[in-house]
């Protein structure tokens, strides 16, 4: 466990994590949500699938992936969301804004000390995938069901999706 002295952001905090599990000589590093809506039984999966990418990408979106718990509308605004920031910043991704990826040791190494992520929110996952695909990095997607939350609840708003969108537009000036 990583005890931040301050909130500063979902980015920030998967940046600190990172930066802790290089420096403890991880090989690999999965994100992932930690209210069972991803698949714990999927790290084996993804871990296989870095024989041949530097990032997997686990995606409701690819053949044999789902949402499972979900109202058509949420499921509609994510699909639509994906579909427009695969556009807009031709990203070889269906679901660019997933949370259960696998990095490679070598893939996280590509930003350095991590400065050149800008991403404070949820526009992190979109920007993740984004600057390794910039970095000629092989991204693979592999299906997983993403199942509603047991607990809690979603904290997407209004304004992290402003967020996303200025995101969008910041990186595609960079291509």
């Amino acid at each position: 466990v990583l005890h931040r002295e301050k909130k500063e952001g979902l980015g920030r905090a998967y940046v600190a994590g990172f930066a802790r599990a290089l420096a403890m000589g991880a090989t690999h590093v999965i994100e992932m949500d930690c209210d069972f809506s991803h698949d714990p039984k999927d790290v084996a999966r993804m871990l296989a699938a870095t024989a041949d990418a530097d990032v997997v990408v686990g995606s409701r979106y690819v053949k044999g992936g789902k949402c499972v718990g979900w109202p058509f509308k949420r499921w509609a605004i994510s699909r639509a969301g994906g579909i427009f920031i695969r556009i807009a910043l031709g990203l070889p991704v269906k679901d660019p804004t997933g949370g259960f990826k696998c990095f490679t040791r070598a893939a996280l190494e590509t930003l350095g000390d991590f400065s050149s992520i800008r991403s404070f929110g949820y526009s992190f996952q979109m920007e993740m995938n984004f600057r390794m695909w910039k970095a000629g990095l092989r991204l693979k997607e592999i299906p997983i069901t993403f199942a509603e939350r047991r607990a809690g609840c979603s904290k997407i708003s209004g304004s992290i999706a402003l967020e996303t969108l200025k995101m969008v537009w910041r990186l595609r000036a960079e291509a």
